[in-house]
């Protein structure tokens, strides 16, 4: 039913949020400030996070605040779900969402549902409940992006369109005449989206594009980037002494290392004294059967090979059980070391990552795919990543990360980048600044909530990178939410450009235009254009053209600046 306006119904689309952390804020304010006309109701828990702003905020803009502990037939009754047009179940639980759309279903059974799930796996659920619905996982979307900054390369960024595949990469690693236009270049430290394209005598190399894929796979060739990063070629010795070096009681490495010496030394002096001639191999062989205590008296050698003798056989008789002690030491301390989480040893060349909740999880998994030692912490023992890293091997401190001593068990200065990604916005400052304090050179990659605050923090304390979730991925769930066309989004420095489809309607202000007026550098890109009625895309469509009913323009442009484009498509 349509709420009532002091003018009559309220026809607007009407729009329901449901969610308890970071992401409802941000998708509610990137609604509200949508210049679409809808009508935008907001559910959560009376409790929610205190790291959330107040979104009694949004009321002033018209966004209607709703509270319900259990999100069930009564809530989305009260909320009236009736007649809505879409609804967005941004729950951090993946079951609270599975249950809230099951009960959806009964009140309003032609509904679009987006719903965000860290297991994509039980998008076949939603699947029987809606069809019209999109499942949507905020840390799948954000990890690449944690990942790359750490290994300091571009997030590896593609999507497919019309016949080609179009993907992200610096200009110097695709040829020139595969790019498309300009996503982003740099100079004396001041990053410009979207620029005009430069002259080529005036083009950076490290400028980031978006680049067509002709001949080769773009996910082949940024995972082939990423490998080369991480450094996955590895030193098989260096690995194995590592691997020793970790396993090995220090004193009772000592000790069998001091009776291996004495069994050599020992061997070598019966060798050299003994009357027989034997050859390489039969003194190898006579010296460790004479340690195992297999060979007979001889009574006929001279006393220095019998004091030898006595020697090698009393050190193999220590070395057998030093050697079974030393094996056995190390698969104790490896087990300590997984269940207690602490280390056996210190590790190099390795990324500390701080949180094991989803977007966490999803970067542990990216980064042990891409062959990169890792070392994690939580201060929770059952944080949903670490049975995750433990299937792995990989080692977890449960500890607090904001406290330095936490941060020296897991070898913090000699890593090679530290990824702070915990939901706990002062656990990741005190992390990062204790981790700038033992390394003053390491690289850090940061997530805060407050966007502005992470970059203002970012410059004040040379940060290599900080990143919000919530705004990375709330444009993909808003344009979800309002079935408008995009296709992606891609993270450009502290910015996501959405890549879409603005299709001209009969009437509208661009009905008529210069296909050049939607071009604008710095706030939207033409990127490709089909005209109406055909389904194939010019990829180097002339500015002069002009612009009629039903053509579609592709564009990559802010997410203000589309919008815009997208009102002014409609009559």
């Amino acid at each position: 039913m349509s709420a009532e306006t002091p003018s009559g119904p309220d026809t607007r689309p009407h729009l329901v949020v449901c969610g308890s952390d970071a992401l409802v804020w941000t998708l509610a304010d990137e609604l509200a400030n949508s210049r679409h006309r809808i009508r935008l109701t907001v559910i959560t828990p009376r409790e929610i996070r205190p790291d959330v702003p107040d979104l009694r905020v949004l009321t002033e803009r018209g966004v209607e605040l709703r509270h319900a502990d259990r999100l069930d037939e009564p809530a989305f009754r009260d909320a009236g779900l009736a007649g809505a047009s879409a609804l967005a179940l941004v729950m951090p639980d993946d079951m609270v969402n599975l249950q809230a759309a099951f009960c959806a279903h009964e009140i309003e059974e032609k509904l679009r549902v987006v719903v965000r799930m860290f297991n994509t796996g039980l998008a076949g659920s939603v699947s029987r409940i809606f069809p019209d619905h999109v499942v949507l996982s905020d840390a799948e979307m954000a990890a690449p992006a944690f990942v790359a900054a750490a290994l300091g390369e571009v997030a590896p960024t593609h999507f497919r369109r019309g016949d080609r595949t179009l993907y992200v990469a610096h200009r110097a690693d695709v040829p020139a005449r595969n790019v498309m236009l300009s996503l982003a270049t740099e100079a004396e430290g001041e990053v410009t989206v979207l620029p005009a394209e430069p002259a080529p005598e005036a083009a950076r190399p490290d400028d980031l594009v978006l680049a067509q894929a002709i001949g080769g796979s773009a996910e082949g060739d940024v995972t082939r980037r990423l490998l080369a990063r991480a450094g996955r070629r590895r030193r098989p010795l260096a690995a194995f002494g590592r691997a020793l070096r970790a396993a090995l009681n220090r004193k009772l490495g000592v000790a069998v290392l001091i009776t291996m010496i004495t069994t050599v030394l020992a061997g070598a002096v019966l060798n050299a004294w003994d009357e027989t001639d034997h050859s390489l191999w039969e003194s190898i062989y006579v010296t460790l059967m004479t340690a195992v205590g297999a060979s007979d008296v001889e009574e006929k050698r001279n006393s220095i090979a019998q004091a030898a003798q006595l020697v090698l056989t009393i050190a193999g008789l220590a070395l057998l059980p030093l050697i079974t002690a030393a094996v056995v030491d190390g698969m104790v301390n490896a087990r300590l070391a997984l269940s207690q989480g602490r280390l056996a040893g210190e590790l190099r060349d390795h990324i500390v990552l701080v949180g094991l909740g989803n977007v966490g999880t999803q970067v542990l998994r990216q980064l042990h795919d891409l062959g990169v030692r890792v070392v994690a912490i939580d201060r929770h023992s059952d944080a949903r990543g670490v049975k995750s890293a433990q299937r792995r091997g990989i080692p977890v401190i449960v500890g607090d990360a904001s406290r330095e001593e936490t941060l020296r068990a897991a070898s913090i200065a000699t890593c090679r980048a530290l990824i702070v990604v915990s939901t706990n916005d002062p656990v990741n400052l005190q992390a990062a600044l204790h981790a700038r304090a033992i390394r003053e050179d390491l690289r850090v990659v940061l997530r805060l909530f407050d966007d502005d605050f992470a970059q203002r923090f970012g410059t004040a304390f040379d940060i290599n990178a900080s990143r919000s979730v919530s705004r990375l991925c709330a444009p993909a769930f808003a344009a979800a939410l309002l079935e408008r066309n995009v296709h992606a989004s891609i993270p450009v420095d502290r910015h996501v450009l959405p890549v879409g489809t603005v299709t001209v309607q009969a009437g509208s202000e661009l009905d008529g235009v210069l296909l050049s007026e939607i071009d604008h550098p710095t706030q939207a890109r033409v990127v490709g254009m089909s005209s109406a009625g055909q389904g194939w895309i010019d990829w180097r469509p002339d500015p002069r053209r002009v612009l009629t009913a039903g053509d579609g323009v592709l564009v990559v442009a802010r997410q203000r600046a589309l919008r815009a484009l997208v009102e002014r498509s409609k009559p």
